[in-house]
């Protein structure tokens, strides 16, 4: 591979510039999980509205219409409005909307990708009634994230990076057959609570969901889901992650901490075709490292392996293939948040490494990462500039979007190692 060197920094001058924009944009907003909120007379009667959005330009190597150049776009990837309420001592519900096509590409009346209302699918993303009792006893009903792994329980803004979906998803979203776990929801109802066993603190969650729905799974079997996370240190559920859901850094403001997850999904019947069916079953652990150094900077380390299995090479070549990951990946990531504030915010330099290693008979994927976040105000207001080498795209997308898992791990996939250049913002309210 050469790189053009021209090209190079040709992005990096955009994507520095635009950084020096965007920082001044960002400057004034308030801390992690804030959000506007009206109460009524009554302390267990209140509503609260928050909004968030993720954009980033993206220069991938080779991914010019000719094939030859580097592509340069400007994507929305999340624009999402939250609306949170409480209207009993132990009831709370959640509702949230989501863009589904704004970072899709999706291609308007008269050709072009980028036209006005080209992206005006926007939904339904959650829908949960929530009786909360104490520590102990908690249930959610309705439409929420699926307690497997901790990158899906971070959801797409609080990971420690941007872009943090990079190795395969577990099946989710009750989709019927298209895009699994893209959004990493579906409809269900899920139980947790914590318990302290005298050294460090114990969450455990288990749920039950519709999963996938006709094409394999002729006989309507439920998908169950399951997880269990100690926190060897600090306890990062008692601070204001909602329920069950984690993030994968705190930037120290917990204090130390040490987090090993492990979590399974399982369906009967949940893969394959309704000629050529199997199980989907997965394993996870995952892993999250913070340690507060003396000079106040923070060491934080997420890193995570999972292991699926579903239908064999064959079901590959029916069109009508609900066809899921089956092999191992794996992924680390070193994040340091320098103490010191720089402008208005600090710099935390990161690299990130991630292997996907599937069985029949389709192609290893390996990606390195690196670059540095400006964190302005936690998760409400940073801004990312990164670099990316590997195969992971050139091979078959993994993450987000229109493509989902149908193919990408199909037997004899190749691809070349390709470089490529993003910068985003994420800011919420």
């Amino acid at each position: 591979m050469m790189v053009d060197k021209k090209k190079v920094w040709k992005k990096l001058l955009v994507a520095g510039a635009t950084v020096a924009l965007v920082a001044g944009m960002g400057s004034t907003l308030p801390s992690a999980y804030a959000g506007g909120m009206i109460k009524s007379d009554d302390e267990y009667k209140w509503i609260s509205i928050g909004m968030g959005i993720r954009t980033s330009f993206n220069a991938k190597e080779n991914a010019a219409p000719n094939g030859n150049d580097y592509s340069n776009t400007f994507n929305i990837n999340n624009a999402r409005i939250y609306i949170n309420g409480q209207v009993h001592k132990y009831i709370k519900f959640t509702f949230n909307t989501e863009c589904f096509t704004c970072g899709q590409g999706q291609v308007g009346p008269g050709g072009n990708s980028n036209e006005f209302a080209s992206n005006q699918n926007i939904g339904l993303i959650d829908a949960i009634g929530k009786f909360e009792y104490n520590q102990f006893v908690n249930l959610w009903v309705g439409r929420t994230l699926v307690p497997t792994e901790r990158g899906e329980l971070n959801g797409p803004f609080y990971h420690p990076t941007f872009d943090g979906f990079r190795t395969p998803f577990f099946p989710a979203d009750n989709n019927n057959g298209n895009n699994a776990g893209t959004f990493g929801r579906d409809n269900g109802v899920v139980y947790f609570g914590r318990v302290d066993p005298g050294f460090g603190h114990l969450q455990y969650v288990a749920s039950v969901f519709s999963g996938l729905q006709g094409s394999a799974n002729t006989s309507d079997s439920l998908m169950y889901a399951g997880r269990i996370t100690y926190n060897l240190l600090n306890d990062e559920f008692t601070h204001e992650n909602p329920g069950y859901y984690t993030a994968g850094t705190y930037y120290g403001g917990y204090g130390d901490l040490l987090a090993i997850g492990l979590g399974g999904q399982h369906q009967k019947n949940g893969a394959g075709t309704s000629t050529n069916k199997s199980d989907f079953n997965g394993i996870v652990v995952d892993l999250l490292f913070e340690k507060v150094l003396p000079d106040k900077g923070v060491f934080t380390v997420n890193a995570e392996f999972k292991d699926m299995w579903a239908q064999d090479k064959a079901a590959f070549a029916d069109p009508n293939c609900f066809c899921q990951f089956s092999g191992t990946s794996e992924y680390v990531t070193a994040l340091y948040l320098f103490p010191d504030k720089i402008g208005w915010g600090q710099f935390q330099p990161y690299g990130r490494f991630t292997s996907i290693d599937p069985l029949n008979d389709s192609s290893l994927r390996q990606e390195w990462e690196y670059g540095v976040n400006y964190i302005i105000s936690g998760f409400n207001a940073r801004i990312s500039l990164y670099g990316r080498y590997g195969d992971i795209e050139t091979k078959g997308f993994v993450g987000p979007g229109p493509q989902g898992q149908s193919s990408v791990f199909a037997p004899g996939v190749s691809g070349d190692k390709v470089e490529s250049y993003h910068v985003a913002l994420q800011m919420q309210y």
